[in-house]
């Protein structure tokens, strides 16, 4: 299991923005990193997809929040293995435990913590 450190979650008004960040070890070759993304689960519900990236680039969002929200990977040279989340239009049906996921060449999956974002109404 890689480690991955998730930031960014928080508290904010409906139509408001937050911005999430995961970031995967330096040391791990860019190489065996098949994708990055993001899903997020209610209390009750099962774990539902927000956004992913390939290695290539290639970005597919959940239908709930294509529009609203954006993956990216961090291009700076010390953070190649760092991807962010921004969401804007932001809305209670939002609120949720967001996980950070990566996904290796040998198929490993590695999963966050989660980061709690709660947007009121």
């Amino acid at each position: 299991q890689v480690q991955l450190v998730e930031s960014g979650g928080g508290l904010v008004q409906s139509g408001g923005s937050l911005r999430l960040s995961c970031a995967a070890p330096a040391s791990l070759s860019i190489f065996s990193i098949i994708g990055m993304g993001w899903y997020r689960q209610v209390p009750g519900q099962s774990r539902e997809l927000v956004a992913t990236i390939a290695r290539n680039g290639k970005t597919n969002y959940g239908d709930s929040v294509a529009g609203r929200f954006t993956i990216s990977r961090d291009r700076r040279d010390d953070a190649k293995n760092t991807v962010h989340l921004q969401m804007n239009a932001l809305k209670p049906e939002d609120t949720a435990v967001y996980y950070c996921q990566l996904k290796e060449s040998n198929n490993q999956i590695s999963w966050g913590r989660g980061t709690e974002v709660t947007v009121s109404s």
